[in-house]
């Protein structure tokens, strides 16, 4: 187990600390074609090349009763719960729309459900898009399959934990952010730390094969001590998993972000020491370090994914089903099916103009070239796998990797004479001082960054 000391270096930390892309995919959403063709998708989606591979689904449920401040995804702040009704019947027509285009015999591994707040939903509707997902597409065993759902805890009781449970969810992720209450009033999220435990005791009571909360450093108000008192009570409280984000400040994208005093944000020099407690205490309490902000318990299957080098990501981050095709359903949706990305319309309204028209959701998308190819899986490899053996790139892209790479290569030396990276003649790797900085270390193969990057991207650290 890598020691907090090894992982963390905060001059190295500073020097690198730029705006960059996560890679959820390569190439980023950014570069997805309003004039992307349609037929695109369909002829990937009907490849019978893909028959012996499993199938992913992401459903987006955007509404949320309140917003909180931080937030930049794709929601609507109601509390109007009859919204749900139109948007679960679009959902429903949607998935007739989709299981047309595939051969629904592939077997659905992986399940989730985002937001927004998937448990806007009464639990008749949750129950009703479960089925209708069940009529359309072959869901997999419980023993085989990772079904899973994002719950805010305001928004669940332990009722509700055992109605997920019996519906099929055998994963859950628990929005927690931070336990300081001024923390909390400052991001217009009130969430007592009696209502995160309740819900983690349930998912515990009802066999919930894993268990992940999310929090967030760079929040108004926040300290290295207060944060470490978070995080004390996190680790006792012992969830599987934990991603613990970087607070990306981007009031110009996220109008609401604006409702935050950015006098009250930590400086740079607090978030870097904010991390570090973060690094060292996770890893003290016997957490791996996967990368990308996420830690998980040696015997999550995170870590064990990591460790048999079967780790992969995709648009909901990382993940243990690396061959699946992801289809997309609801507003704002991404999906990936062969070497095609495609989103569906973001805004409510386009969303169901189009369903209500008898016809998929897709705004805009893009096929990947050769190269996007290539350099997805370079990017993908570094990300998830923390290296590159260039031998298996060459066998697979017919390729010399050193030549094809050079000036890359070229680049890299400067991370290399940092301790970041090692060069060999047969590999690249990603050393544990730049674990961290992975992202950047990705950024040197991307041939789509432009110079300035601040406008549309969250800090690498």
């Amino acid at each position: 187990m890598h020691t907090a000391d090894s992982l963390f270096r905060p001059d190295l930390l500073a020097r690198y600390s730029t705006n960059g892309p996560r890679y959820t995919s390569y190439p980023t959403a950014l570069q997805f074609r309003e004039d992307f063709d349609h037929a695109d998708y369909l002829r990937a989606a009907a490849d019978p090349g893909a028959a012996q591979t499993d199938l992913s689904l992401y459903f987006h449920i955007p509404f949320c009763d309140t917003v909180c401040f931080y937030c930049g995804c794709n929601k609507v702040a109601t509390k109007n719960r009859a919204r749900a009704r139109p948007y679960l019947e679009r959902l429903k027509r949607e998935l007739a729309l989709q299981a047309a285009c595939f051969n629904t015999s592939r077997g659905v591994s992986q399940l989730h459900w985002g937001g927004g707040t998937p448990t806007f939903l009464s639990d008749d509707e949750m129950a009703e898009l479960m089925a209708a997902t069940r009529e359309h597409f072959t869901l997999l065993p419980d023993t085989q399959a990772e079904i899973s759902i994002e719950v805010d805890p305001r928004e669940a009781s332990p009722r509700t934990i055992e109605h997920l449970r019996a519906l099929g969810f055998n994963r859950i992720s628990l929005g927690v952010q931070d336990f300081d209450p001024a923390v909390q009033r400052a991001i217009n999220r009130i969430q007592p730390f009696e209502l995160t435990q309740s819900v983690m005791d349930a998912a515990r009571a009802n066999r919930f094969h894993s268990i992940s909360v999310d929090l967030i450093y760079g929040l108004p108000h926040q300290t290295v001590e207060s944060f470490e008192r978070t995080l004390d009570t996190m680790i006792d409280l012992a969830p599987d998993r934990l991603s613990v984000f970087g607070y990306a400040h981007m009031p110009q994208r996220f109008k609401m972000q604006r409702q935050m005093d950015p006098a009250t944000l930590p400086s740079p020099a607090q978030r870097i020491a904010i991390l570090q407690r973060v690094v060292q205490r996770l890893t003290e309490a016997g957490y791996v370090y996967i990368g990308m902000d996420h830690f998980a318990l040696p015997t999550d299957e995170l870590a064990r994914a990591q460790a048999q080098r079967t780790l992969h990501r995709n648009f909901q981050g990382y993940s243990t089903r690396a061959q699946c095709d992801l289809i997309g359903f609801g507003a704002s949706s991404i999906g990936k099916v062969g070497d095609v990305y495609a989103q569906n319309e973001t805004d409510l309204q386009g969303y169901a103009a189009a369903i209500d028209a008898g016809r998929l959701a897709i705004r805009r998308g893009l096929r990947l070239s050769a190269d996007d190819r290539l350099r997805r899986d370079i990017i993908v490899q570094l990300m998830c796998n923390l290296e590159l053996r260039f031998d298996e790139f060459e066998a697979a892209y017919g390729i010399r990797f050193a030549d094809a790479f050079a000036p890359e290569l070229s680049r890299l030396r400067a991370f290399e004479n940092d301790g970041l990276v090692s060069i060999g003649s047969r590999k690249l790797e990603v050393n544990v001082a730049g674990r961290m900085l992975v992202r950047n270390v990705a950024m040197v193969f991307d041939r789509y960054l432009e110079a300035d990057t601040s406008q549309r991207f969250s800090r690498t650290v």
